[in-house]
């Protein structure tokens, strides 16, 4: 029996026979989603090919923001500008429920709200940087403010950016922890979690389905797919649509407060400009730095990154080139064509993924409203649905283009674009 199941009480033997709702996947999606159709009475029963939170769920960099990364100009002339408004106010609406969701549940996740440094590779990119300040919407402001280069030492013990902008709502969370949280209220709320129970396949059948899973055939429902970055064959419309992109994070050896201070004078998080971002902070202790991106063409193991993050990472912060690294993992993401997360409903089978790197708050958010629509009550309802899910024809779930367009963004990074 593995950690997870030992510590969490989690199923480890047979397979139920028959659940109001079976999800596919123990992330943040998942859980969210069985916490409320749990609550809400129905039998609910969770499967997972690996562990509880195995995935991204628990090694992301834990930063926690509005997320939806289209502007508002781009969505209105493909959704029309009122619905474009309802697009983005969906990402505010999310960072706002999982600060009360985690108050509510008493979830010991070292949440802040510390805010984030979003560095400018270059003049030019701080440049665009201020006009998206000085233009966001009526009623859509961040609340953001830029940062001359010449003041950014108050911000980061670094002089590598050309300046940037503090975004004051963005949080901060230990996403292991976190995920224990949620799991902790669908156990609770008396959701079953079958770890190591890989579905197969799922049929319809009459008003419901059977799903054939590793540990036997289950009756259901309702069926939810919540597999994000490890989305595979069971659902092959959906794995056509998501792009699994693997990220990967150092940690150093343990660092004085004083050293810490001097990385990141106001405790913020820090992503940069660049395509290829780069995106970091100090450990929820504040012992570390956690440094994280993507440096190789390639899906690789977590040690094969470690040395290309460090020399980022020294490149940034030339003073840490005598710190040596003790921690290193990594975790897959989903992206989309659209750069849009998605939810909805497809062959009767309900699903959310597609966060494209900020899936903390989205992926926990969009779970909780699909289970919502299980439910049958009218605040699941999100400015998401209904929306297009695109596609490409030459796309079946391989992203063979991975590497090309990582060596292209990397040479427009390199040349200031």
């Amino acid at each position: 029996m593995d950690r997870a199941s030992k510590e969490g009480g989690i199923a480890d033997g047979p397979l139920s026979a028959f659940a109001d709702v079976l999800i596919i996947g123990a992330g943040y999606t998942g859980l969210a989603a069985a916490v409320t159709t749990a609550r809400g009475g129905r039998r609910t029963v969770v499967v997972d090919a690996a562990s509880a939170g195995w995935g991204c769920s628990t090694r992301n960099g834990g930063q926690v923001s509005t997320s939806i990364k289209p502007t508002l100009g781009q969505l209105a002339r493909k959704f029309g500008h009122k619905r474009g408004r309802r697009i983005l106010m969906e990402g505010r609406n999310a960072r706002r429920w999982i600060e009360d969701f985690i108050a509510r549940e008493k979830i010991d996740c070292d949440f802040r709200r510390c805010g984030r440094f979003h560095g400018a590779h270059n003049a030019r990119a701080l440049e665009k940087l201020c006009r998206q300040i000085d233009s966001e919407p009526d009623g859509l402001e961040s609340g953001a403010w830029p940062v001359a280069r010449g003041e950014q030492r108050g911000e980061i013990g670094s002089d590598f950016y050309h300046g940037g902008a503090v975004f004051p709502h963005v949080a901060s969370v230990d996403p292991a922890r976190y995920h224990h949280g949620l799991l902790r209220c669908a156990k609770n709320a008396g959701a079953e979690i079958v770890t190591h129970c890989a579905a197969h396949g799922i049929r319809r059948e009459g008003r419901g389905f059977t799903v054939a899973t590793a540990r036997g055939t289950l009756r259901a429902r309702e069926v939810v797919v919540a597999t994000n970055g490890y989305t595979g064959r069971v659902v092959p419309w959906l794995r056509r649509r998501v792009i699994p992109v693997g990220t990967y994070i150092i940690a150093t050896e343990e660092l004085d407060a004083a050293r810490i201070k001097e990385l990141l004078p106001t405790g913020r998080v820090v992503t940069d400009t660049r395509k290829l971002v780069y995106y970091y902070r100090a450990s929820p202790d504040g012992r570390r730095l956690l440094f994280g991106g993507r440096v190789l063409l390639k899906e690789s193991a977590p040690m094969a990154s470690a040395p290309r993050l460090f020399e980022a990472m020294t490149r940034i912060f030339p003073q840490l080139k005598d710190v040596r690294v003790t921690h290193c993992w990594g975790g897959t993401v989903a992206f989309t064509f659209d750069a849009l997360p998605h939810c909805g409903r497809r062959g009767g089978v309900h699903y959310a993924m597609g966060y494209c790197g900020s899936g903390v708050s989205l992926a926990s958010y969009f779970g909780m409203r699909t289970g919502q629509k299980i439910l049958g009550l009218r605040e699941g309802e999100t400015a998401l649905d209904g929306l297009p899910f695109p596609a490409r024809f030459w796309y079946a779930g391989r992203p063979w283009f991975l590497a090309p367009a990582v060596s292209f963004h990397r040479w427009r990074d390199r040349m200031g674009w």
